[in-house]
């Protein structure tokens, strides 16, 4: 079993399981300390390659992921590995495309979707999950 985050860290959530997973902005520097064992990148195009292992799901800012099915299998295998993984969620900003990615995951984890947005604004950003159709997709979200 891999060393978790520390829960106090900066964009760590903690999922109502008790799952950890660090949400975070790419256009800021890596933060110092543990580093992700898999990562989730929602961008718009290819991210520079890491050395822990990742799934990028092409994803336009202020948008919805182009192939919403890959996108909930990456999500649903992020929520699996983040029982015993280091799993970050991250984006250009790291709020946007983001929060819909953790609320999604809070979805997978149990909270009922019309619920799921307002956990991750209090948890994570109050400016998660950014625009209308983000929101809708959280509530669709299986």
């Amino acid at each position: 079993m891999n060393e978790t985050w520390n829960p106090e860290s900066p964009g760590v959530l903690r999922l109502p399981s008790g799952r950890l997973v660090r949400g975070r902005a790419l256009r800021r520097p890596l933060p110092e300390g543990l580093q992700p064992t898999f990562a989730i990148y929602l961008l718009g195009r290819q991210p520079a390659p890491v050395p822990w292992e990742s799934r990028w799901i092409p994803w336009p800012d202020f948008w919805l992921p182009k192939d919403k099915v890959a996108a909930a299998d990456a999500l649903r295998e992020a929520w699996t590995r983040a029982e015993v993984e280091r799993v970050e969620i991250a984006c250009g900003g790291g709020i946007g495309r983001t929060g819909t990615a953790l609320a999604c995951l809070a979805v997978i984890d149990g909270l009922p979707n019309h619920e799921a947005v307002d956990y991750i604004r209090q948890q994570y950003n109050p400016r998660a999950v950014e625009t209308p159709w983000q929101r809708r997709f959280v509530s669709r979200f299986q």
